[in-house]
């Protein structure tokens, strides 16, 4: 199964990776914006998240990733990963780093790490609430952890819809989870933008420190999901990136 996708426009390829309490649906402020600029854009949904339900084996997103590239004739594209999918973005840049032209990682999980105790004890009060069958309590809270003061209740009410899907899918019986691969940083060398922001958890905001190609940026005034709180801010700087390193077709 090829997981679902969109694709627009033409140029360079950008794949869109999104956030673990989102789908494909979190790119909408992003995605004609990145079409207008000359950029051909490709957004998909994980598995267990959106219209990509999970399987009952053992699945590798990296795998799912590089078979979406290939079926589509891509053989080099730019990542731009929204925390969990920043995770995943780090994966198929050191597994395949041929395939990457440039890194966008916005609040991205560390593959490997261990979470901290503050992300640990918000996951188990996520849990209870799951298991309580009160789903739209858990996407509350998330809600209220991940989106930072400047997000809108258009955002807050997506990433709500999106927590909630995903809750759903991950409930099915007989499902498994991706592969857990080893991941050398080492090998992530392609130009690398990482943008953290200064109300997230700490898990997430020193990832370019162990990127050695890594350019740095803080938002003052983010939490974790930057590109859903100011999506205008963030996808100037998605495509001011993206344009240095990769270039594209796309007017000025």
């Amino acid at each position: 199964m090829t997981i679902s996708h969109d694709v627009g426009g033409d140029g360079p390829a950008v794949l869109l990776l999104h956030a673990g309490v989102c789908d494909r649906r979190m790119w909408d402020p992003q995605w004609q914006p990145l079409i207008d600029a000359g950029f051909r854009v490709i957004r998909c949904d994980l598995r267990g998240f959106g219209q990509s339900p999970l399987p009952a084996e053992p699945y590798s997103n990296t795998g799912d990733v590089l078979a979406l590239l290939d079926s589509l004739g891509i053989g080099q594209v730019s990542l731009v990963g929204s925390s969990y999918g920043g995770k995943v973005a780090l994966e198929v840049a050191a597994s395949h780093p041929d395939r990457v032209a440039a890194l966008v990682l916005l609040s991205a999980a560390l593959p490997g790490r261990e979470p901290s105790d503050e992300v640990r004890a918000l996951g188990a009060r996520e849990d209870a609430l799951v298991e309580a069958g009160d789903l739209a309590g858990a996407a509350q809270l998330m809600v209220d952890r991940w989106l930072g003061p400047d997000a809108g209740e258009d955002a807050k009410r997506a990433v709500h819809e999106m927590q909630v899907r995903a809750y759903e899918l991950q409930l099915a019986e007989g499902v498994v989870g991706p592969v857990k691969p080893e991941v050398d940083l080492a090998a992530v060398t392609m130009p690398c933008l990482a943008v953290s922001g200064a109300h997230d958890a700490a898990d997430f905001r020193d990832t370019a420190a162990v990127l050695p190609a890594a350019r740095h940026v803080e938002l003052p005034w983010a939490s974790h999901l930057a590109s859903m709180e100011r999506p205008a801010e963030v996808t100037g700087m998605i495509v001011a990136f993206l344009r240095e390193h990769q270039g594209s077709r796309g007017p000025l």
